[in-house]
Parts: C-alpha cells; sequence; structure tokens
C-alpha cells in the first residue's frame, strides 16, 4: 500500500463546460482562496468557532490540495471497513455469549461494571439485540508497518465538516475519495435502512455536551431535507413523545447556544429515525432521554447507534487480542479477516487492579523485560522504557477527543505514576485500556497563509479517518478525512495549527 503527501501536484480534471478547475488551473493561492470562499458561513469545525486568520473561513490551516493516497490504499480503506463491520457484530455476538454464559463472564463485567442498570437493560433488549452502529469511523495513524487504528468511533463528529469540505475540492475537480457527495449519501442510505422505506423522516439530536458540533450537523440536514429527505437537527429538550409517534420541531431547532427553545408555534411533525449525536456516558444529562428510550421500547421510532455502550469501549481492541478467545475470533470472523483486524487493531491491555494468582500474569506484554503480575509494575519505568499510551476506555467525557489520553515518555516521572494510580483507582467506575505508542510517518503539506498571502510547507504527522456508512449489510466508505499536526504534537487532533483537507486519489502517489 502507498500514501502521497499533499505537496504532490495533480492537474485537476476538467469537465465538459467550464468550470473552476478550468479557470483556476494550478494556481495553489487561486485554489485556496477558492475553497475559502466555498466553505459554509459556519466554521464547522472548531471549539473556539473562530477562524484562524483574518479573511479565512476556517479555523484549521486551509490547503489548496487534498491529501493524495493510491489506489492501493484506496482498495485497503475499502476492505477495512467491511473487516470493522465484521468486528463490530462479532463483538455484539461475544457480549450476549458473555451473558447467557457460553463465553467467560468477565467479558460482560467489563462492560458493564459501574454502568446504570437502565442502560444495560435497553442494551440486551430482544428486538434489538442485532443492531450495530450504522456509522464506523477509525483513527488512522500510518507507521512503519501499515496503518493503525488508535481507537473507533461510532458517534463520530466530522461527517457534515467532511461533507462540506469536500464540495469544494471537488468541483476544483480532485478525486475525492467517497466522491463529491459521499458523506452525505452515505447518511441518507443508513437512514433509510434504518427505517426500511426510502426516505424517511428523520431527527439528529444533539445533546449540549456535543454542541460544538451543533453547526456541521444542522449543515448535513439541511442539505439532506434540500435533496428531499426530510431531516431535522434538534436538541434533546425539543423532542416530544405521544403514545402514536415522536415528534420534532419542523426545521430543527435554533441551536444549542440559543437560550430559548424552539418557538411554540413551530409544527410539530413525526420522524421514524432518531439519529443519536450524544455518547451514552452523558445521557442521564441529556432531557428527555428516558423518553426517547421508551419510543424505542415501543417501536415508535428507530434509534441509532442502538444503545449499547459496550460498542463504544476502547477495550474490545484487548478481547480481540486476548489468547483466551483466539477461537471464538477465528470461527466469528474467519482466519484471514481475523489476521487483517489483528494488523490494524493494536495490542491493548484493561488496567485490572485485582490481584493475579501467584502463577499468572498479563499476555502479550513484559514491562522492563519482565512478566507482568502487576499493573503497578508501570510506575518506575524509565523514560525509554514508558513509550506507553494510556486512555479511558470508553463511557467518560475524557474518553473522546484525545482528552484523556496520557503519553508515558511525554510525561515526568511522578505524572506518570499518578496517571497511572488514577487509572487503576477508576477501574469500578472507567476502564483504562495500554496501548504502546507507535511512531507516525511523517508528511510534509501546503497551506495558505491568509496573513501573508504565501503558501507555507509544514512538516507534520498525518491521521486518517475514514467514514463508513452501514445499510443493511452494505458497507459504504463515505470519504476520508486527512489531519496533519505540526511535527513537535504528540497528539493528532483538529486544532487551529492543523491542515485538514478530504483525501483524494492519484494513481501514481507513492
Amino acid at each position: 500500500m502507498g500514501i502521497a503527501t499533499a505537496t504532490a501536484t495533480r492537474t485537476p480534471a476538467a469537465g465538459p463546460t467550464a468550470s473552476p478547475a478550468q479557470s483556476i488551473g494550478l494556481d495553489p493561492i487561486a485554489r485556496a482562496r477558492f475553497i475559502n470562499e466555498h466553505l459554509p458561513e459556519e466554521t464547522l469545525y472548531s471549539d473556539a468557532k473562530r477562524a484562524v486568520q483574518e479573511g479565512s473561513r476556517a479555523s484549521w490551516r486551509l490547503s489548496p490540495q487534498p491529501f493524495w493516497l493510491d489506489e492501493g490504499t484506496v482498495a485497503f480503506l475499502e476492505q477495512l471497513g467491511q473487516d470493522l463491520f465484521a468486528f463490530y457484530r462479532a463483538l455484539n455476538s461475544l457480549y450476549f455469549a458473555s451473558v447467557r454464559g457460553t463465553q467467560p463472564g468477565w467479558i460482560a463485567e467489563y462492560f458493564d461494571l459501574g454502568r446504570p442498570d437502565q442502560l444495560i437493560d435497553y442494551g440486551r433488549l430482544n428486538r434489538t439485540r442485532s443492531h450495530l452502529p450504522r456509522v464506523i469511523r477509525p483513527d488512522l495513524f500510518l507507521t512503519e508497518h501499515g496503518f493503525v487504528a488508535t481507537e473507533l468511533d461510532s458517534v463520530p463528529g466530522g461527517i457534515g465538516f467532511g461533507g462540506s469540505l469536500a464540495e469544494p475540492y471537488a468541483a476544483l475537480g480532485f478525486d475525492l475519495v467517497g466522491g463529491a457527495t459521499g458523506m452525505v449519501d452515505g447518511f441518507a442510505a443508513l437512514l433509510e435502512s434504518a427505517a426500511g422505506e426510502p426516505k424517511p423522516p428523520a431527527a439528529i439530536v444533539v445533546s449540549e455536551e456535543s454542541g460544538d458540533y451543533w453547526d456541521e450537523m444542522a449543515w448535513l440536514a439541511r442539505t439532506l431535507t434540500a435533496r428531499g429527505h426530510p431531516v431535522h437537527a434538534v436538541r434533546p429538550q425539543d423532542v416530544h413523545f405521544t403514545e402514536e409517534a415522536l415528534l420534532v420541531p419542523e426545521g430543527g431547532s435554533p441551536g444549542p447556544r440559543d437560550p430559548a427553545s424552539s418557538d411554540p408555534a413551530t409544527p410539530l411533525v413525526p420522524v421514524k429515525v432518531l439519529y443519536r449525536f450524544f455518547e451514552l456516558y452523558d445521557i442521564k444529562n441529556v432531557p428527555k432521554w428516558e423518553l426517547m428510550l421508551y419510543a424505542t421500547k415501543k417501536q415508535r421510532v428507530v434509534l441509532t447507534p442502538p444503545v449499547k455502550s459496550f460498542l463504544e469501549e476502547k477495550l474490545g481492541f484487548a478481547l480481540l487480542h486476548h489468547p483466551v478467545l483466539a477461537e471464538f475470533w477465528r470461527r466469528e470472523l474467519g482466519p484471514e479477516r481475523r489476521e487483517r483486524l489483528l494488523g490494524v487493531l493494536p495490542p491493548t491491555w484493561i488496567l485490572d487492579p485485582r490481584v493475579l494468582p501467584p502463577h499468572a500474569v498479563v499476555p502479550g506484554i513484559e514491562l522492563a523485560q519482565k512478566p507482568v503480575q502487576s499493573w503497578e509494575q508501570l510506575v518506575g519505568l524509565t523514560q525509554k522504557q514508558r513509550r506507553l499510551v494510556l486512555k479511558p476506555s470508553g463511557f467518560s467525557a475524557t474518553a473522546w477527543g484525545s482528552r484523556g489520553v496520557k503519553i508515558g515518555h511525554d510525561l515526568p516521572e511522578e505524572e506518570w505514576a499518578a496517571a497511572v494510580h488514577e487509572a487503576l483507582a477508576d477501574f469500578p467506575r472507567v476502564r483504562w485500556v495500554l496501548q504502546r505508542f507507535e511512531d507516525v510517518r511523517r508528511a510534509t503539506v501546503e497551506w495558505f497563509d491568509f496573513g501573508t498571502h504565501e503558501m507555507q510547507r509544514m512538516p507534520g504527522r498525518a491521521r486518517l479517518t475514514p467514514y463508513y456508512f452501514v445499510s443493511g449489510d452494505e458497507v459504504r466508505l463515505g470519504g476520508a478525512t486527512a489531519t496533519v499536526v505540526p511535527i513537535d504534537k504528540k497528539l493528532i487532533h483538529g486544532m487551529v495549527d492543523a491542515v485538514i483537507v478530504p483525501c483524494a486519489i492519484r494513481a501514481d502517489a507513492q
């Protein structure tokens, strides 16, 4: 597989009639300005909701060209979507087998410990037993050994952002992964699959905790509605329940930063699909969450992603690598798919503070060249031995957006020890996991400086986030976004210093 950096040059394809690609040509500054002028008025992606530079609509560094991938890499990404969906399906089966007692009981215990009983009960409903997430987004880092997924997200931000970002790049003639409208098409298809009918009325429910993503989800709802798919972005407090249906304000809510609820005069319309854009750890802070779950139980609405907290945990990676479960994974996934997933989903260990028997060791890991019998062995490692990463597995406000990530060799010894003890103490409430730190290959990208009106080159490290949309058993790659951060940044995520671009295909990329 190959991958190219965003500095490669490609002549945009000319269409049969005059197009921006023809009129702008290869001038990178003109292309950067064209992209900027055709971004939505809302910044869509930023905690601060502001542009980085005067004259720019973007809250990131804007590049005049996409991030190049070769055809082999795109084929890999397409196969990966099928593999990850199979992983979710097998993980779902593993959980229920553990609940039944046909697989070890500690599996369900790891997932359910500290979770509200009501949430566990809804996750085990017979009618939703086979339901799986319909959006899958891995965070992929390109290492010397290939792609590594540091986590999977089934409630990802970036769908509306990626869809809106694709439009101006596609207008310039770039052959984008997923196509010009792949994100929007994929989301429309998942709603139809969930409802079992074309163009079902649907709502995207955005919680206050997820409010930073309101603009992009509202953009997605408006874009779908304009294409004949009635979708409304709403706040949870604007959802209304009757015995016959779940209702939302027509056209959606005014937005999370507006203290007022929707105008009482706004007509209420029934919806058949509720897209849950909030994490389950926050569900008790979401207004009317009990009504939404009750409406799901009574089959008044289809709620997606399903209410299954065990599918929102990083500790699933640890189960894939656990030797006791190897035969289960071979049977559920098949030998070839299992091997592919073992290569992409990295070895992961659950920080369980309970005492092991004297003859037992944690499988698959040594610390300071010694077998691990207690996670206290993490304390006292040298900086070189601390090339390790601690992160909360899930069901926590710190489990997304790199908020809770602790990089061992980047912390003083005392802070690393404190992080280890915090993770062990958190076990009854939040499981933490341990992974090895992966070096990410360098990439060089160009971005347009609106202050100096010049192109700049930035060496950095890239994260790819492909978006997969599930319709029935079909998994569609709707698009992929690259986030490139300066080389001195240890964590790769959206930030004002990052270059963020859609990925595109080029046959000769190396």
